[in-house]
């Protein structure tokens, strides 16, 4: 099958293992990130004929609407939209918590997502054919301490999802929610700022999931048959599950 996939987010993790998935069986792809030199040299990596790279943040209305308008003849029947792109930001207690990196999180993960979304869709809808693929997470379902605004962002996502499947009936829309767990990439790179032990310390002694797991999930529920909708994804590694219901003694 060849078809145009846009990966939002895609310069690491999940979205960068997708986009080389993708690429290897023949899609044509439009990838975004706000890094320009990763997002030249997948180009170059993945081939140049069949990938168009634009530096997009999500979090910029204006710059998501430039992106989306530029894209080339070639690559604007888009297939499926994977909203990759979103981050965690710390992990302290709500009462400690940065209100910049709660704000930083909801315009990514949130208005981000939504902005995308919003500007892909009709194009879809028009064509009677289409995916809209969004990268949740388990702390939609499942808090833990220090997931405050992060989960709450995921828990947008995993509503939005749904709202999305209720709206596009009949449209010939699929909409899949991936929720994953524990997986190593940049991820907590960037919750814990750059601190790379610190962020080594998550994974320490486990097997986590991997990007290409995660790309591998998405690269399936893209193609099942057209009847089938895989509404909802929640993968965890092995080693992990969910906690015991905490109770503090303390008081």
């Amino acid at each position: 099958m060849t078809d145009t996939i846009l990966i939002t987010g895609a310069t690491s993790g999940f979205g960068k293992a997708s986009a080389e998935l993708f690429a290897r069986n023949g899609w044509r792809l439009i990838l975004t990130g706000r890094r320009k030199d990763r997002l030249q040299e997948m180009r170059a990596q993945l081939g140049e004929k069949n990938v168009h790279v634009a530096v997009c943040d999500v979090r910029d209305r204006q710059q998501a609407e430039d992106m989306v308008a530029g894209i080339p003849e070639g690559f604007r029947d888009i297939g499926i939209l994977l909203n990759n792109a979103g981050l965690a930001l710390g992990l302290g207690p709500a009462h400690e918590a940065d209100l910049d990196e709660w704000e930083t999180m909801v315009d990514t993960n949130i208005k981000g997502l939504l902005y995308m979304t919003r500007l892909i869709l009709p194009g879809m809808v028009a064509g009677k054919r289409g995916h809209v693929i969004n990268i949740g997470s388990i702390a939609a379902s499942w808090p833990y301490p220090g997931g405050n605004a992060y989960g709450a962002t995921k828990a947008f996502v995993q509503q939005f999802s749904r709202n999305l499947r209720a709206d596009l009936r009949g449209t010939g829309i699929r909409v899949t929610n991936i929720e994953p767990g524990l997986a190593e990439s940049e991820f907590s790179v960037v919750r814990f700022g750059g601190d790379t032990a610190k962020a080594a310390k998550v994974y320490e002694g486990t097997q986590p999931l991997t990007p290409v797991d995660i790309a591998e999930i998405v690269y399936w529920t893209a193609n099942r048959p057209a009847h089938v909708n895989i509404n909802c994804v929640e993968v965890m590694p092995v080693c992990q599950s969910w906690d015991n219901l905490a109770v503090s003694r303390k008081l």
